[in-house]
């Protein structure tokens, strides 16, 4: 059997993969590695649980809650509230840990649960390790007043919009937004945030009913976005994903501004109050050179890791810096969040718009990117990725033919069984034709039998 955490907390078919009993199990064993720092410091440990919009979240909150409870751990149920947003009340109410059950942006059947540690931290391999080893165990249950108390919050999410809010300090006034909520956790909360911001805000799939999160909507299908800000004549589409830890955006003439122009937004305006720690900025390989090269050019330094917002953290903390993030529009500003936050990172990308006068498209226009290709090529084997002969000359060929106007790069998926190929190059047709090229190789070479 395989690690059963993924690069994002434990995640799969919800009622498959992710059962009642497998939730009640990984609730337990986390109240038992985590809920030890509450008994070294002489309290009763405390949990704080949210959720996204799916329906197997109502039965998975209440599976999390019985196994919390009944490890003795007070728990408070946020209910429906954004990842970023548990993160956030993990801290100020100085719980032992935060959990949150959100598949983000994948389709509606899919759920997940995802543990935060005190201060609202995620959790470092080795305390995911030893969560998994713990399940299944067995352990004195506790009785009489020693189990745990359950109670609701029905103020967290206007406690977090507030929490929002302060982050910026500037009115938002006269900026028109189209906010497309996903039909998930931040429904309530960004057009919320916004608006108390001073914007003058729509949203848009902010309806949900348990089974339309992330259908044609949100960060991954923005086409209903871009045609609101048209017809609008709005100033600027937000696009979360289902749990809301992503912001794309969307300028008023329909263009698409994704995590490098954001990331590209926030430094330089971080840069310019002189609140860029160390004058860096943190993205992954997956970054477009396009972006690298806007850095440069702003003097700023890009420090890469591999993809996923967790290397990202890791980054950032270790060396103190306040910013990074992935195309994806996975955006970590450290300064207010311990993790990545889609409404936080649109209420400071307007906040710059506000402050500068400047439209979103002006604003993104120092970076321009390169055309980018990614195929994803199934049914090979990973491991041989580095190995074959056969497919580092191919990647020695396409690289002498871009002699440094581009870049290639070849990574295996860390979530599905798959080698990713991306391609960036002068123009669109050579990025499709050389990840084409290279990407036959790769399946012709690397397939497994």
């Amino acid at each position: 059997m395989g690690r059963l955490f993924g690069t994002d907390g434990v995640r799969g078919l919800a009622n498959r993969d992710i059962t009642a009993e497998l939730a009640v199990d990984l609730a337990v064993a986390a109240a038992h590695v985590l809920g030890d720092v509450g008994a070294f410091v002489g309290h009763r440990p405390r949990a704080v649980v949210g959720r996204d919009t799916r329906a197997s979240g109502e039965f998975l909150e209440a599976a999390v809650v019985a196994g919390l409870a009944s490890a003795g751990v007070d728990v408070t149920v946020a209910g429906v509230v954004p990842t970023p947003a548990v993160a956030w009340l993990t801290a100020e109410l100085d719980a032992d840990l935060g959990v949150m059950l959100s598949a983000s942006h994948n389709p509606m059947p899919d759920n997940g649960i995802k543990f935060f540690a005190r201060g609202g931290h995620k959790l470092a391999d080795h305390i995911e390790d030893a969560i998994e080893q713990r399940m299944g165990e067995q352990w004195d249950r506790p009785v009489g007043t020693d189990v745990g108390r359950v109670t609701r919050d029905t103020t967290a999410s206007s406690r977090y919009a507030d929490f929002l809010v302060s982050t910026i300090d500037v009115s938002l006034d006269g900026l028109s937004v189209i906010v497309d909520c996903a039909n998930g956790a931040a429904f309530e909360v960004a057009p919320e945030a916004m608006s108390r911001a001073g914007a003058d805000v729509t949203a848009i799939h902010a309806s949900p009913d348990g089974w339309n999160i992330n259908e044609n909507c949100g960060s991954t299908h923005l086409g209903s976005l871009i045609e609101s800000v048209r017809t609008a004549g709005a100033d600027i589409g937000i696009a979360h994903d289902g749990d809301a830890d992503r912001c794309l955006a969307v300028a008023a003439d329909g263009s698409v501004i994704d995590g490098d122009h954001i990331l590209a937004i926030l430094a330089t305006a971080l840069r310019d109050r002189g609140r860029l720690q160390g004058n860096t900025v943190v993205t992954t390989v997956m970054a477009n050179l396009g972006f690298k090269l806007a850095m440069d050019d702003a003097g700023i330094t890009v420090a890469e890791t591999a993809v996923g917002d967790r290397y990202v953290l890791e980054a950032m903390r270790s060396h103190g810096f306040v910013l990074g993030g992935e195309q994806s529009g996975h955006v970590v500003m450290s300064d207010y969040a311990t993790t990545g936050d889609g409404v936080l990172t649109a209420l400071h990308v307007l906040a710059e718009m506000a402050r500068t006068g400047s439209s979103l498209a002006e604003l993104a226009a120092q970076v321009e990117k390169l055309p980018q290709v990614l195929v994803n090529v199934g049914g090979v084997d990973k491991s041989a990725i580095d190995t074959n002969d056969t497919l580092r000359a191919a990647l020695s060929e396409a690289e002498a033919e871009l002699a440094g106007r581009g870049r290639i790069l070849l990574r295996p998926s860390g979530t599905e069984p798959v080698i990713r190929v991306m391609v960036e190059a002068p123009t669109a047709e050579d990025a499709e034709r050389l990840a084409g090229a290279i990407a036959a190789v790769v399946s012709s070479e690397l397939a497994v039998d």
